[in-house]
């Protein structure tokens, strides 16, 4: 069994493999004789809270990726970008969202500066080109949102094929029905959920997006060549709004969440004490919900929770399958796999606007959509069958022709013990679970890791652990060089050499220098460089619930971080967008 303590012998003899067989014009397998490198599959679950899963102090059955983690490695100071697109922008291309092009309000609104283009940057390198030259084969599974060029005979610049994977299956827009998504594709050509014939489906019922995610992976493990190592994207749409489930899953979760939020909350904070992935000295946030026995749509409410409850477990039903697969097939100990979170759970309320009754729909049902029609909506209009698709307080969410976001008292109890939302920079919109699996490259299962990380440092791992190369130049463009550290140190419980961790989105903004990180709340538009006087700071080792500014007790740090801010956010792209006071 190969520890990581024999990782750069590994790879470095994979490397000279991959030289030796680009020097031959060929990217197939090591010579006989070579040890493959490891398999990567990198799993992202999408609008998720730090303690939403069973090994994170949640309550939700997630036994597969809970086993993972036991057996694995869990960080307990990871962070994304706060929302959606920047996240998959930075996570793909290991550099900060804004250096990928990434930056802004989504791939829809692209903007001149080239840090806001909405489509990946010709300059930036996706994991899955570089690992080409280690002779992988490299497939994406799920969510892409990396590109406005959303029409099925438009430009496909953009689009996972084009950008170094040899295989897809999933959406290319951001959100959609999970039970007839909106932009379906498979490699570059978009599909009705009922037309597949890879992934035949009789039964309108029988198609639910998370499961085909799932089984679209299984299936390409399955097929894979295993004298080959392969990469793996999967990028599941769960928890994101609508909340869809089967209601037999749903079902399973009766009475988990009558009593309403706050003693879910209470019990996860216990739960990640007693675990030991904070430390109980830091409080919790204040809540942001009234009082369970204000609210008075409680039957609603239970059960936005419970379908969302459901959303998770049943990925996590599917992340079993996955692992299932790797195991069947012999590769489970050399794949290297990483689960993580787009950003904290969002309050948005969508779906969730005035009080509907069920009357108001009775006449507005439409015709119903052929197999082979495909769905353009992010939020159709109608079912395939032809319901209405209805919204607003009231609406039980679960099925086809509901879509209802879980709202802002259940987001807040998603992101126990952390301040604010998606979007934020605060530790409730950046901070996600990281667990790392391999069983053949890690010796200390079952331990946390406390060194703060980003996923900006997840190429590099893959680039040290493949052997691959990071070229300065690739497909006629320069190439950015990687702002990422690698995690393989920290396998190893070592430090992460790295002087800042650097945040915008939305006008929010953060900086994070060893444990003091300084953020900033954007109140106002049009967006505005902060001044001196707007930003808070934290000490992370002390108070990472972001309960006591000490802005006013450090002024001198303050100056400090802003100045480094700003400095990073002109090298990064995020400036000069913003407007001076």
């Amino acid at each position: 069994m190969h520890k990581i303590s024999d990782m750069k012998k590994r790879t470095g003899s994979c490397f000279a493999c991959s030289i030796l067989l680009l020097m031959l014009g060929s990217l197939s397998s090591c010579n006989e004789g070579e040890e493959k490198p490891p398999n990567i599959i990198i799993i992202l679950s999408d609008d998720m809270g730090f303690s939403d899963l069973g090994c994170y102090g949640g309550e939700i059955r997630t036994p597969n990726l809970d086993e993972l983690a036991y057996n694995g490695l869990r960080f307990t100071q990871f962070y994304n970008t706060a929302r959606c697109h920047p996240t998959r922008g930075s996570l793909i291309t290991g550099l900060y969202p804004h250096q990928a092009g990434m930056g802004g309000g989504g791939p829809n609104q692209r903007g001149e500066l080239p840090g806001y283009q909405g489509e990946i940057s010709n300059h930036a390198l996706t994991i899955a080109e570089a690992l080409k030259t280690s002779g992988y084969m490299n497939y994406a599974v799920g969510k892409w949102h990396l590109t406005g060029q959303l029409a099925p005979d438009g430009p496909k610049g953009s689009w996972p094929l084009q950008r170094g994977f040899n295989k897809f299956y999933g959406t290319i827009m951001g959100a959609g029905s999970f039970w007839d998504p909106g932009t379906l594709t498979r490699d570059n050509t978009r599909i009705s959920p009922f037309n597949d014939p890879e992934y035949p489906v009789e039964d309108l019922r029988d198609f639910y997006y998370t499961d085909a995610i799932s089984d679209n992976a299984v299936k390409y493990i399955a097929d894979h060549d295993p004298s080959t190592p392969f990469f793996m994207y999967v990028a599941y749409t769960a928890a994101h709004w609508p909340m869809h489930a089967p209601e037999d899953e749903i079902k399973k979760y009766d009475g988990m969440y009558d009593q309403g939020w706050e003693p879910i909350r209470k019990e996860r904070f216990k739960r990640l004490v007693d675990m030991g992935l904070i430390d109980p000295a830091w409080g919790i946030s204040p809540a942001e919900y009234k009082g369970w026995e204000d609210e008075e749509n409680k039957d609603w409410m239970i059960r936005r929770m419970q379908v969302y409850a459901t959303m998770v477990d049943i990925m996590d039903q599917g992340i079993g399958r996955i692992v299932k697969s790797l195991k069947d097939k012999g590769e489970f100990d050399n794949t290297l796999i990483f689960y993580l979170q787009d950003n904290g759970a969002s309050r948005e309320g969508k779906g969730a606007g005035s009080p509907v009754t069920p009357e108001n729909w009775e006449s507005m049902a439409g015709n119903p959509m052929s197999r082979e029609e495909l769905q353009h909506n992010m939020i159709p209009e109608y079912t395939r069958d032809g319901r209405p698709v209805r919204m607003g307080q009231g609406v039980m969410p679960g099925a086809a022709d509901t879509y209802v976001s879980y709202g802002m008292e259940w987001a807040n109890v998603s992101n126990t013990p952390f301040r604010k939302f998606k979007v934020w920079n605060h530790e409730g919109g950046i901070s996600t679970p990281l667990i790392i699996s391999w069983p053949d490259g890690l010796e200390a299962p079952g331990e946390f890791r406390n060194q703060a990380g980003h996923l900006i440092d997840i190429m590099a791992t893959c680039i040290e652990v493949s052997g691959a190369d990071y070229p300065s130049e690739y497909d006629g463009h320069q190439i950015m060089p990687l702002e990422g550290k690698s995690l393989v140190p920290a396998f190893r419980n070592e430090n992460i050499e790295r002087d800042f961790i650097l945040w915008e989105h939305g006008g929010h903004c953060a900086i994070r220098v060893g444990d003091w990180k300084l953020v900033y709340e954007r109140t106002s538009r049009p967006f505005v460089v902060p001044g001196l006087e707007d930003w808070e700071l934290y000490n992370m080792a002390y108070d990472r619930t972001e309960l006591n500014d000490l802005a006013d007790a450090y002024p001198e740090k303050v100056e400090e971080m802003d100045r480094l801010w700003k400095e990073q956010a002109i090298r990064t792209y995020i400036l000069p967008r913003y407007k001076s006071k």
